[in-house]
């Protein structure tokens, strides 16, 4: 249960200097996608999801629409704007720099806008990361590449540097695009300047390839990725049905939320196993794994497996180690079940042709898909509105169909997964046939 105080967006003060988008306002005032600041998006959406409310539906928590505004907070004239990407890659990176960047320059008027490279090392003036002017003819093409133009890195960085390159630099908004640890480190960066007293704006856009921040229908490079996830699917599926007792084997990303191999698996379904981190299985057992498996080879001579990297973890030697953002390392599940499933079959004298698929860089680096650069455009687009009107502290997101501006410490409260008693699941054990457990 969320109280309004959960949703409630973090502002720099009051907008008194008219939007160059009023024109384009005037025209939508008596449309349904206008943005009324007294509006809320509900984030339940069932009649039983409401009544556990037990209030008014005035009193019902909901979520800031996104949307441009007629009163904004920074005068565009004079206004500097920084964009930056941190964390892994992801499709559809350069769709939102190209979107931002051109929304801030051609639609707003803003005069300078800064691409900060490397992650947050780029602020830094000991690790000499370059900084970009970001103008429309250096952007024009850039949604046509995989990647990021700006570089990445993973790890916080000193907020009192980056602040400090900020104030130097008189940039009074920041992008910053990444994951739940970027959002953190972003965070991290607001405290600081609220320390000083400034006034900068820290608006973020989640990016997110497993699809796993709160808040949010579907993360930017998310159908990108499933789509090339699939395709390795299938490969694999060719490889199985190509030799006696074959197994096409195919690891995706998803350190603890499992909806690439879920989407994947049913954009094909050539899959006979899904294996995702919110649903534990065994090998051994009349129910395990590994019988399973054999019985399928007996019945149909061939099968496919798909597992995501953070699945089967506990049947794993642990380790300590952690990247630099953090992140416990995971020992490679893909590799584990390789050797597990030869020594298993070799055990039975059973012949196996065991096929393994890693794609997982080659899903991060692709570009963007069209569906996904429009849903980047539009991400961008509203990012900018909320940056522009002086909210900070918070990311643009799409809930229920509807763009809304969700506080940062909301979004990264808590990490979405498949629910294993949900619809998703559900689907994907129809279109499977694997049991609801292996044990």
């Amino acid at each position: 249960m969320l109280c309004a105080d959960d949703l409630k967006v973090k502002t720099l003060g009051n907008c008194r200097v008219d939007s160059p988008l009023i024109p384009l306002l005037d025209k939508r005032m008596n449309s349904v996608h206008y943005a009324d600041e007294s509006d809320r998006v509900m984030i339940a959406t069932t009649a039983s999801e409401l009544k556990a409310y037990d209030c008014s539906i005035d009193d019902i928590p909901g979520l800031e629409p996104a949307g441009a505004r007629r009163k904004i907070y920074f005068d565009p004239s004079k206004t500097r704007a920084g964009i930056v990407t941190c964390g892994g890659l992801c499709p559809g990176l350069n769709d939102v720099i190209r979107a931002l960047a051109l929304e801030l320059t051609r639609l707003y008027g803003v005069q300078k806008v800064y691409g900060f490279c490397n992650g947050f090392q780029g602020f830094i003036p000991s690790f000499g990361r370059p900084v970009i002017e970001l103008t429309p003819s250096f952007v024009d093409t850039i949604n046509e590449h995989g990647g990021t133009i700006l570089g990445s890195s993973r790890g916080q960085q000193d907020p009192v540097e980056i602040v400090d390159c900020l104030e130097r630099m008189g940039i009074n908004i920041l992008f910053v695009i990444g994951g739940d640890g970027s959002m953190r480190g972003a965070m991290s960066i607001i405290k600081e300047v609220d320390n000083r007293g400034a006034k900068i704006a820290v608006v973020g856009i989640p990016k997110t390839i497993d699809n796993d921040i709160m808040f949010i229908d579907q993360s930017f490079g998310f159908q990108t990725a499933f789509s090339e996830a699939a395709k390795a699917i299938r490969a694999a599926h060719v490889e199985a049905t190509g030799a006696p007792n074959g197994v096409g084997l195919v690891k995706l990303m998803g350190r603890h939320s499992g909806f690439i191999a879920c989407y994947a698996s049913l954009a094909m379904s050539d899959a006979n196993f899904v294996l995702i981190p919110e649903v534990p299985f065994q090998l051994e057992g009349e129910q395990g794994l590994l019988k399973m498996l054999k019985k399928r080879l007996d019945k149909r001579g061939h099968a496919v497996i798909v597992v995501a990297e953070g699945a089967g973890q506990n049947l794993l030697p642990s380790t300590q180690a952690t990247d630099a953002s953090g992140n416990k390392k995971l020992v490679d599940i893909g590799i584990f079940l390789k050797d597990i499933f030869t020594d298993y079959f070799k055990q039975q004298s059973t012949e196996l042709n065991l096929k393994y698929i890693d794609p997982s860089y080659v899903i991060r680096s692709v570009p963007a898909n069209p569906y996904d650069s429009v849903f980047c455009t539009r991400l961008a687009h509203n990012a900018v509105h909320a940056a522009m009107s002086g909210r900070t502290e918070m990311i643009v997101s799409r809930l229920h169909m509807r763009f809304v501006n969700v506080p940062m410490p909301l979004a990264i409260r808590q990490r979405n997964n498949v629910d294993p008693h949900g619809d998703l699941w559900m689907t994907v054990l129809e279109s499977t046939g694997q049991p609801a457990e292996f044990c």
